[in-house]
């Protein structure tokens, strides 16, 4: 396509949505510089300048320069002798969210989610005492678990509700101070012992439940978080427990923890793996 100049527009002309267009040539630092930025966690918010420079493997002098520099245009702040993400980049992210479906922001990682699993991927969210899906991805097998975009569940029965409640305290407290109805013989109605079995999700950063809300049905659910480490929902799979037993569930975690993680970058989030 010819500009009113006569230069070439080289804007539809990509390698893809996040490709550069074609006869621009990448900018070096700016990788470095998501380097540097993205060690920084909620378990690690504030890092030394060697502890940088040790976990981006940068030569010393160009890691000093860019942490400098990135002080000064405030991608980063000084503490002292160390350095933590700058505030001003909440303010620059702010607008980011406005006017997104979350549902489509995370779709790639449900559908990659499916893809890799071969069985139905679920995004839920707590609605209230509920957790609702709002994206999924439907298993291509002809025996599947009965789901659908909207369907409502209670937040205390199934991995995604383990998920949704270890890292929400206020309602984690509620549902735990109300009843716990009975779906099936293996659904947790014991306050004290759901509260031990949402520490242990928190500690090991995902959970696997099998047949709580439906017989012969089985989940593996992780959190995804938004911009602040908030908690925004639960992704997992869910499926016929002949085909999710106990061994292929603790196979299939790290990829349900990889795709949350995708889902929380894509929703400007932080992955992480518990408290």
């Amino acid at each position: 396509m010819e500009a009113d100049d006569g230069s070439r527009d080289t804007a539809l002309d990509t390698d893809g949505p996040r490709g550069l267009p074609r006869g621009v040539r990448p900018l070096l630092v700016l990788p470095k510089i998501r380097e540097i930025l993205e060690i920084f966690s909620a378990e690690q918010p504030e890092l030394s300048l060697p502890e940088i420079r040790k976990a981006t493997g940068l030569p010393a002098s160009t890691c000093q320069r860019l942490v400098a520099n990135m002080v000064v245009e405030q991608f980063l702040d000084r503490v002292g002798d160390r350095y933590r993400i700058g505030l001003r980049l909440g303010y620059w992210a702010a607008p980011a969210a406005a006017g997104l479906d979350i549902s489509d922001v995370v779709a790639p990682a449900v559908t990659a989610l499916r893809d890799e699993t071969g069985e139905t991927a679920c995004f839920f969210r707590r609605e209230g005492d509920l957790r609702v899906c709002v994206a999924m991805a439907e298993t291509l097998h002809a025996i599947r678990r009965e789901m659908y975009v909207g369907k409502l569940m209670p937040l205390h029965a199934g991995s995604s509700s383990r998920v949704l409640l270890a890292w929400d305290d206020a309602a984690a407290e509620r549902v735990l101070a109300g009843p716990l109805p009975a779906y099936t013989e293996l659904t947790v109605t014991d306050p004290s012992v759901l509260r031990i079995l949402l520490d242990q999700t928190r500690q090991q950063g995902y959970s696997v439940t099998a047949e709580e809300r439906d017989a012969g049905a089985s989940g593996i659910s992780a959190p995804v978080f938004g911009p602040g480490d908030q908690l925004v929902g639960a992704l997992g799979i869910s499926g016929p427990t002949q085909r999710l037993t106990p061994q292929q569930s603790m196979a299939w975690a790290p990829l349900v923890v990889r795709a949350a993680q995708q889902a929380t970058r894509l929703l400007g989030g932080r992955p992480r793996s518990g408290r």
